[in-house]
Formats: C-alpha cells, sequence, structure tokens
C-alpha cells in the first residue's frame, strides 16, 4: 500500500528514466508483502541495488490480507503470518515459472469497470484489453516516490521490447485520485512514461470496487489544510495474460526493471506462467 503526501499543483518526473531513479526512502514500522508504502522520496541513484526476483507463489488470502493492512505502516516483510508487531508476513512457495515476477494462486478476472479515458470517452477495461496482454496499476499523479517509480519502469522495460511486442501489451493506470486527475493531467502525465500507455479516471466508488476485486485496497484521497493530498493506494501490479484474461502475476512496487523487461517479453509471446 503507498501512502504517500504530495502537493495538488506537484509537477511529476519528466521522463520515465528520471521516475527509474526516485524511489521510497528507508521506512519503518509494519510492514506488508502483497503491497507496499512509500515513505519518502529519495533523488539520485539508489543506495541499494535491487536484485532480481525469483519466482514464487502468493495466495489469494495473502493478497488480499496485505492489501487490507497495508495502511498500518511501512516497509517489506519476509515469509510467515501475521505478527504481534502488526507486520503482515507471507508465505512464498517456490515456482517453476519462467517469470520472474510472483505467480498467484488465484487467477483473477479482469474487473468489470467502466471508466473516462483520457480523450474523454468511455472505456471498458474488460472488453477493450480482451485477449490481450495487459499491466494493471492503481495510483496518481501526483504521487511523489512509487507511482512514478513503478510507471517509468514499465516504461523503459516497454521501450526495449520491439514495436511488434509493444503493440501486444496494455499497460492501464488507474486514477485513484480522480478529482485532480483530470483525462489531460492523466494524457500529459503518463505521455512521460510511454505514449501508449492507458490512464482512466472516473467514479472513485467503482475504482474502489474493482481494486477490491483484485485484493488491492484504495481508499479516499485526503486533501490537508496546506493543500497537500494524502493517498493511500495499493502499490501492486497485475499481470493479465491474453490466453485467459486473468491475473497471473503481480509485482511489489520495488520491482527491479530487469524482471519487468524479462517478463514483459514474455507476456508479449502469451507464456503460460
Amino acid at each position: 500500500m503507498a501512502r504517500t503526501t504530495s502537493n495538488a499543483n506537484s509537477r511529476p518526473l519528466s521522463s520515465p528514466t528520471a521516475a527509474a531513479r526516485s524511489t521510497a526512502g528507508p521506512v519503518t514500522g509494519g510492514t506488508v508483502a502483497g503491497g507496499s508504502v512509500a515513505g519518502r522520496t529519495v533523488a539520485g541513484p539508489v543506495a541499494r541495488p535491487r536484485q532480481a526476483v525469483r519466482p514464487r507463489l502468493v495466495g489469494v488470502a495473502a493478497l488480499a490480507l496485505a492489501g487490507a493492512l497495508a495502511l498500518s505502516g511501512c516497509g517489506s516483510s519476509a515469509s510467515g503470518n501475521a505478527g504481534g508487531d502488526g507486520t503482515v508476513k507471507i508465505n512464498k512457495e517456490s515456482s517453476n515459472s519462467p517469470y520472474q515476477g510472483s505467480v498467484l494462486k488465484r487467477n483473477f478476472d479482469k474487473p468489470d469497470l467502466t471508466l473516462g479515458d483520457t480523450s474523454g470517452q468511455p472505456f471498458d477495461l474488460r472488453t477493450r484489453t480482451a485477449g490481450r496482454a495487459t499491466l494493471l496499476f492503481f495510483g496518481y499523479t501526483s504521487c511523489p516516490d512509487v507511482c512514478p517509480t513503478t510507471m517509468g519502469d514499465i516504461g523503459v522495460a516497454m521501450s526495449k521490447l520491439s514495436a511488434e511486442d509493444r503493440k501486444k501489451i496494455n499497460v492501464v493506470f488507474v486514477s485513484t485520485d480522480p478529482a485532480r486527475d483530470t483525462p489531460q493531467v492523466l494524457r500529459t502525465w503518463l505521455d512521460s512514461m510511454g505514449k501508449d500507455f492507458i490512464g482512466l479516471t472516473g467514479d472513485l466508488e467503482k475504482v474502489k470496487a474493482a481494486a477490491k476485486s483484485l485484493g488491492v485496497l484504495v481508499e479516499d484521497p485526503i486533501v490537508n489544510a496546506d493543500g497537500s493530498v494524502t493517498s493511500s493506494h495499493g502499490a501492486q501490479v497485475l499481470a493479465f495474460l491474453p490466453g485467459d484474461d486473468k491475473a497471473h502475476l503481480l509485482y511489489m512496487s520495488n520491482t527491479p526493471l530487469d524482471t519487468y523487461a524479462h517478463d514483459l517479453a514474455l507476456l508479449a509471446k502469451g507464456v503460460a506462467a
């Protein structure tokens, strides 16, 4: 769960490369393994290199529990069960999957969600992405860390694919702050990550219901007295395979760029998880 506070008028990172250099700083407190909380943004190189992620299985109960409790603190967790210190620890099993992302034990259907796209037209997520590999992420454009970093890394990974393979993958960003993320704002922000990325904005209750169906928690954004916006939302990216239009893979907020580059190449080919 990403809990971030930003000024409503703050500007997004200008490029995927810049986004990839932004990272959440050291965090403490309760931890989750199915989502994460952004603490603060640190400019410049990341102090600790992110290592390749081994395939692992994540159960639906663990995913939902992580989403539900992610507001309790910041950080990352080890395997196990919920501990007395408020941490959420998730058991993860080895997987023979060719993917480096976390393999879901339960394969989620795409949410039944229709919102406005960046051109102001209705966009039916299930219908418009049917039969295509799809990455789905919930966030907001004034997020100072997790959202631009995650989307920037996906944008860089997409740029490493051939033009033909890029056309086979949809990257969908659903706004958790629709009051400020207008179609124009959303389009401008997404263009710095990927000009073909799909942005959706609209009824927040629909967004929350869609996210909940995937085990991702989204809360109402809070506008503070100083004009800054505090928004709490799941930081998971879900990958839907083209063969059955179901989510088979999960990526955390600290997923390495190389993992996205590796897995997107497989997604474009429709390789089974």
